[in-house]
């Protein structure tokens, strides 16, 4: 064995030992009984004193602890006073961006490798904070692919990874770098394509590098500068060409549109969901509601830019433009959840929310007029059926994966309590452990 394939080896062994609850999880199928004060389940039910018993990396059998047989020598988890829940699906994440927002500069600064190493340090927050899985909206040089490989491997800590390669995008447009010399040859934040011809092949060539799903650039944004929110960027074929193509092999469209003519192109090309949908109107909610369509509102993000986005270090032209729609959205928002537009869970996660993700629950409840537990079930019922992962995700139910997380007390009373994890499981092995 040459000293180069030796030393791969060895490195490769020395980082598998770094998560071997994972890797034993993964390989040995043992037993284990969760036994907590209540589950709630995901489905919309709560079982008071449950038992959730786990065979390797799926769940065989939950209910009440009364009419659940423990199996002889099954290791059993107490959790007194703590509420088990699926685990959380976060459907709009950037793991591979740094925690500290670099706007731009990042973009013609780092590299995929700095991407893939903000993934490793982002995963493990994500995963403790309670979400065993996510879906990326965009990362640069399949970064997040990666990502996910190496955690399904067990190399490193974190949740389930549906990956989507970089966001496709316009030229000038929102993943597009703006505003400097046009003698400066500059990368897109995205992928750059123009015409249906550049967006097939674009699509096609995510898929053949492991892209879960498509994410297009519908409308302007708040980060990027020289386009408003609510401008078009694709035209109508060119969306849906992206549709359709991603259809024929076999994955779902993500859209970020904020609103617009942009928002309403989307819909009607298929996508599966608009990500942000800051401006929608009950028209487009109605249009959504008819066709399936998800929203996913990406609350925590915005709120944050409002607040704090000067000292965070975010330009001014993008404070002022989440300034500028900040109220209005609000009203958008909660009109179109409470008219029954389908939600899901996402925070766009960046800069320094990753490991905070559970504080979208509480913006749920304060800006759409949620209940605790439409919440719960945005981030796992409905998050699940998004991204099609139901048969095995969004409810603590016999045969699905053995994704659970618990906090203590009861979060149907206080919703803040979810922003604080403190047991996870993730495919039968224990991440993190704050009960007895």
């Amino acid at each position: 064995m040459s000293f180069r394939r030796a030393a791969r080896s060895l490195l490769h062994t020395a980082l598998l030992i770094t998560v071997p609850t994972a890797a034993a999880g993964a390989q040995e199928a043992t037993t284990t009984v969760i036994r907590a004060a209540r589950l709630i389940v995901g489905d919309g039910t709560v079982i008071d004193q449950p038992a959730v018993v786990v065979r390797g990396d799926r769940i065989v059998e939950a209910g009440p602890a009364s009419r659940v047989t423990v199996p002889r020598g099954a290791k059993v988890i107490e959790l007194a006073g703590h509420t088990l829940l699926p685990g959380f699906i976060d459907t709009h994440t950037h793991l591979t961006s740094i925690d500290s927002d670099g706007g731009d500069l990042a973009a013609i600064q780092e590299t995929a490798a700095h991407a893939g190493i903000w993934a490793a340090v982002n995963a493990r927050k994500t995963l403790d904070a309670g979400f065993t899985a996510v879906r990326e909206a965009g990362a640069p040089g399949f970064a997040d692919v990666a990502a996910k490989s190496a955690i399904a491997r067990g190399i490193i800590p974190g949740p389930r990874i549906f990956a989507a390669g970089a966001a496709l995008g316009i030229l000038g447009g929102h993943a597009d770098v703006n505003g400097y010399s046009p003698e400066v040859q500059l990368p897109g934040t995205g992928t750059i394509v123009n015409g249906v011809d550049e967006v097939r092949q674009t699509v096609r060539h995510h898929v053949k590098y492991g892209a879960d799903q498509i994410k297009i650039v519908a409308t302007g944004g708040i980060l990027s500068q020289g386009d408003a929110p609510t401008a078009s960027q694709f035209s109508d074929a060119e969306l849906r060409e992206a549709v359709s193509e991603a259809a024929r092999l076999g994955r779902k469209v993500m859209a970020h549109a904020h609103g617009g003519a942009g928002l309403t192109a989307a819909v009607e090309a298929g996508v599966a969901s608009i990500e942000h949908g800051s401006l929608v109107t009950a028209e487009q909610g109605a249009l959504m509601k008819q066709k399936g369509t998800y929203l996913v509102p990406t609350l925590i993000i915005l709120e944050e830019i409002v607040k704090d986005g000067a000292k965070k270090g975010y330009p001014p032209y993008a404070v002022e433009k989440a300034k500028a729609i900040a109220a209005e959205r609000r009203t958008r928002l909660r009109a179109a959840f409470q008219a029954g537009v389908p939600f899901a869970f996402g925070t766009d996660a960046t800069s320094d929310i990753h490991g905070r993700n559970g504080e979208e629950f509480h913006y749920m409840v304060e800006i759409l007029g949620a209940t605790p537990m439409q919440a719960i079930l945005s981030a796992t019922r409905d998050a699940a059926a998004l991204i099609g992962i139901s048969r095995d995700a969004g409810s603590v139910t016999t045969g699905k994966w053995a994704d659970i997380v618990a906090v203590e007390g009861n979060p149907l009373d206080d919703v803040r309590r979810l922003e604080k994890v403190t047991f996870v499981m993730k495919g039968g092995a224990v991440y993190k452990s704050g009960g007895k």
